[in-house]
């Protein structure tokens, strides 16, 4: 049988940054209600989560590297909200954000979720704020515990 390292949900000890987008706070608001949630369920103190809020997503990949240069979070999460409107500039800010939360999680050694909707209409964003197909902030917060535990295992098998 192979060996097999894997993360868990136990986040007692760990630092939590969390980065949160304004724009559409309406919706974003929830994401970062629940991510926070989650976190503190979970075993978090609330002066182990430290917020950062940015005026948009285009802006989120600049504040979540600086966290990530401070060394101070076992794990970074992105949370905000785009919604399709009747121009390309969704398209241009969706992929950006995208790009740059991505090379994030590649450069730095601290894991980096990401919880940013991209949806084509308020249905979708009220939905995965929080409606019927979940709260993603939730999600996200859930994926920060298991990689900041992971690789925490991945520390110590070395």
């Amino acid at each position: 049988m192979p060996k097999i390292i894997e993360g868990n949900l136990v986040a007692v000890g760990k630092r939590f940054a969390i980065v949160a987008a304004r724009w559409n706070d309406i919706f974003s608001d929830k994401l970062l209600s629940g991510a926070c949630d989650t976190l503190v369920r979970h075993g978090v103190e609330d002066d182990a989560i430290t917020v950062f809020r940015c005026p948009g997503c285009f802006e989120l990949p600049q504040v979540a590297a600086r966290a990530a240069e401070t060394g101070q979070f076992d794990a970074i999460i992105c949370l905000g909200v785009l919604i399709r409107g009747g121009t390309p500039h969704f398209d241009y800010i969706a992929a950006q954000t995208t790009r740059g939360i991505g090379a994030i999680a590649q450069d730095y050694p601290v894991p980096v979720s990401f919880g940013v909707l991209t949806c084509d209409n308020l249905e979708q964003a009220i939905e995965r704020s929080g409606s019927k197909a979940g709260n993603k902030g939730v999600e996200a917060a859930l994926a920060a515990l298991e990689m900041a535990n992971l690789f925490e295992q991945m520390e110590i098998s070395e």
